[in-house]
């Protein structure tokens, strides 16, 4: 790989971004706009000194009385933190920070929620007395005394994810990254190995485009994440690629700004891909990766070692942001 390529892989491997300057797959796909064909929800999950969490009690007639993590979508012209911050103050009465994204859950493009693990820098919590629109009060709960009339238990896992990451992060801190998008898409940092049972001696290979960037898809409308990268690889290997496997291990960062309504509504979701040989594929050649069948492919083995090691290391102790399909 070139220097600029190794350059470009680092920086998505710490969750920096990179500015979206072209497009290797792009199915027909209505522009996101921020609450008019595009949702994106944000929730929080903070803790108190006591490691007790922070829950509100909804006021909406649907859900009324129910209590669940302070959450809301995305409104026009805000970043993902601060609709986190606004979404915080709004329906628990506290200012926040937030210390990293612990999970991405998605409905395809169109419904994408991000997950900060956070903290209380100020304010105080709201009370019935100032119930509102928003919300009828906060509490602080023991995560084994959770109030019993929840509105959707998938804040469970959230809560769990928190408290592990807390006792033992198993990713490096994350943050989005203010960079424009005007689609939602995904960059795929998608990779083929050769494993030797020795990771000193496994050699690494990364797919790059003709243009030596990493590939970017738009993500298919109605479909999950993980369908993205596997019609990529479609399109690569047509004729051998139900003998493949496309594992999405998970996000290495996420790149939004929404400051131009109508315009920057989009998102990028940097991916880590691993592409491997279905089991039963004995006769496969396993020492290098499958040939690839459009000419504006290419694959690269990643030679410096740094570099490997770490992509190697992410890949196999699941060291990135998880993602999960509702």
């Amino acid at each position: 790989m070139s220097p600029d390529s190794e350059q470009m892989v680092e920086r998505v491997l710490r969750g920096e971004g990179l500015e979206v300057t072209e497009l290797h797959s792009v199915p027909e796909q209505k522009k996101p706009v921020t609450r008019t064909n595009t949702c994106f929800p944000v929730c929080a999950v903070i803790f108190n000194s006591k490691n007790e969490v922070l829950m509100i009690q909804e006021t909406k007639a649907v859900c009324r009385g129910s209590w669940y993590l302070p959450a809301g979508r995305m409104e026009d012209g805000e970043t993902i933190v601060e609709a986190l911050k606004r979404e915080v103050k709004e329906e628990a009465g506290i200012d926040c920070q937030p210390i990293t994204l612990l999970q991405i859950q998605e409905k395809g493009p169109n419904w994408v929620r991000f997950t900060f693990l956070a903290e209380k820098t100020g304010g105080s919590l709201k009370t019935l007395e100032q119930e509102n629109a928003e919300s009828m009060q906060a509490q602080w709960y023991d995560r084994d005394c959770l109030p019993p009339d929840i509105r959707k238990h998938d804040i469970l896992t959230l809560i769990d994810a928190g408290v592990k990451y807390r006792q033992s992060p198993w990713f490096t801190v994350l943050q989005p990254v203010d960079l424009p998008c005007d689609v939602v898409c995904q960059r795929f940092l998608l990779a083929f190995t050769s494993s030797k049972g020795n990771s000193d001696e496994d050699r690494l290979w990364l797919l790059l485009s003709k243009n030596f960037q990493l590939p970017v898809a738009v993500s298919f409308e109605a479909q999950i994440l993980a369908f993205t990268p596997k019609k990529l690889v479609e399109k690569c290997m047509p004729s051998i690629y139900e003998q493949l496997s496309v594992n999405t291990c998970g996000i290495l960062g996420v790149q939004h700004n929404g400051r131009v309504p109508g315009q920057t509504d989009g998102v990028c979701l940097n991916t880590l891909v691993v592409l491997e040989y279905k089991e039963e594929e004995e006769e496969s050649d396993l020492s290098s990766p499958p040939k690839l069948e459009n000419d504006c492919f290419r694959w690269h083995e990643v030679t410096n070692q740094k570099l490997r090691t770490e992509t190697l290391r992410r890949i196999q102790e699941g060291s990135v942001l998880p993602v999960q399909s509702l």
